[in-house]
C-alpha cells in the first residue's frame, strides 16, 4: 500500500535529502511541500507545492484543508517538518528562531492533526532541551515539547548531529565530527533522508514518541537501501 506525505521545509538542506529519498521511494504515492514562495521541482511526478504565507493568520486552517484532501484519497498520511536554520542561526535573534521554529512549525503541525494526520516526523537537533542555556538548543527543545503537546497518534524527533554534506556545515567540523563517536558526531545528510522514509515503510509503530539519534538514524538508513 502507498503513503502520501505533507512536508514542510523542503526547500532546506535535510528538507531536499528527505525530498530525494522520497523520490526514489516507489511506494510513496504523493508528496505535497508547503513552501512559502514557488520553486523549480525535479521532474517528478508524485511531487507537488502548495504556496502558502507561513505568518497569515489562516495558514494553520489552510494546512487542515489540505491535509483532509490527502487523507480522504484513502492512503496513510504522515506530516514531516524538516525546518531548521541550523549555524545560519547565529545570526538571528531569540525571537526571530522562535517564531520560524515554534510559530510556523506549530501551526503546520496543528494544521497536520486536525486535518486527520496522525503519525507527524519532526527535524531537531542533537542535545535538544528546553532548559539549555544555549539558545539554539534551547529553542529546539521548546519546538519538541510544542509538537509532543499537539497530540499525534506517534511522534518521530530526528535529532542530528553534526550534519555532513550541509552548505551549513564546514567542512573541517563534518571532518572533526567522525573523530567523534555517537550521538554528536558527523552523520551524512543523505542517511537522514533515508531514515524519514524509513520511518513511513516501517511496520506501524507504538503509539508516543521515539527519538532518533545518528545510530538509529544510520540504522534506518542501512535498513532501507538493503530493502531496495
Amino acid at each position: 500500500m502507498g503513503f502520501r506525505v505533507l512536508i514542510i521545509g523542503g526547500t532546506g538542506q535535510v528538507g531536499a535529502a528527505v525530498m530525494r529519498a522520497l523520490a526514489a521511494e516507489p511506494s510513496c504515492a504523493e508528496v505535497v511541500m508547503v513552501n512559502r514562495r514557488a520553486v523549480s521541482l525535479t521532474a517528478h511526478p508524485h511531487v507537488r507545492q502548495v504556496i502558502l504565507d507561513t505568518a497569515a493568520a489562516q495558514f494553520s486552517a489552510e494546512v487542515t484543508k489540505l491535509a483532509q484532501s490527502m487523507v480522504a484519497q484513502g492512503d496513510p498520511v504522515y506530516g514531516a517538518s524538516c525546518v531548521g536554520v541550523g549555524q545560519g542561526s547565529m545570526k538571528w535573534s531569540e525571537e526571530e528562531l522562535k517564531a520560524l521554529e515554534i510559530g510556523v512549525v506549530g501551526g503546520f503541525a496543528r494544521g497536520c492533526q486536525a486535518g486527520g494526520i496522525t503519525r507527524f516526523s519532526l527535524l531537531s537537533a542533537v542535545g535538544s532541551s528546553a532548559k539549555s542555556r544555549i539558545r539554539y538548543v534551547r529553542v529546539m527543545g521548546l519546538k519538541e515539547e510544542m509538537v509532543q503537546g499537539i497530540g499525534f497518534q506517534h511522534l518521530a524527533i530526528f535529532r542530528p548531529g553534526i550534519i555532513a554534506g550541509n552548505v551549513h556545515t564546514p567542512l573541517y567540523a563534518a571532518w572533526l565530527g567522525r573523530l567523534i563517536p555517537g550521538r554528536f558526531g558527523t552523520i551524512e545528510q543523505d542517511d537522514i533522508g533515508r531514515a524519514f522514509v524509513a520511518e513511513y515503510i516501517s511496520n506501524p509503530a507504538p503509539s508516543g514518541v521515539v527519538y532518533l539519534e545518528n545510530g538509529a538514524m544510520r540504522q534506518r538508513s542501512r535498513a532501507l537501501k538493503q530493502f531496495h
